[in-house]
């Protein structure tokens, strides 16, 4: 089983990917593809994507049973201990510690328990 998930990419991808694959909803594609194949649409996808991102997950002989890959994504795979991880960079800005003058009560509902 091959899913690709397209976001942001042009039209005429989603057209060559139609030739291979079912697209069961806007941007993503399902099919069985041999290997070779899978292979051959990834770089495809790779080489005419634009500004646009990609996904490919695919069934393997593997502890998981599946593998990934990503193109353009903020979001990387990662190998922890044999096993692939997505890492998702801290979305969430920083928040700076309290200013003097708040009360305990408002320090407490702006920054939990962190506060000093």
């Amino acid at each position: 089983m091959t899913v690709i998930v397209l976001t942001h990419c042009p039209v005429g991808l989603r057209g060559f990917l139609t030739r291979w694959l079912l697209e069961i909803s806007p941007g993503v594609f399902l099919g069985s593809p041999s290997a070779r194949i899978r292979d051959a649409l990834w770089d495809e996808v790779r080489q005419y994507a634009g500004n646009g991102r990609a996904l490919l997950a695919y069934s393997t002989n593997s502890e998981q049973g599946y593998a990934f890959r990503t193109h353009d994504h903020k979001w990387h795979p990662v190998d922890h201990e044999g096993l692939t991880l997505i890492f998702r960079p801290s979305a969430r800005p920083a928040r700076s510690s309290p200013s003097s003058g708040w009360s305990k009560a408002s320090k407490r509902r702006r920054f939990g328990n962190r506060a000093p």
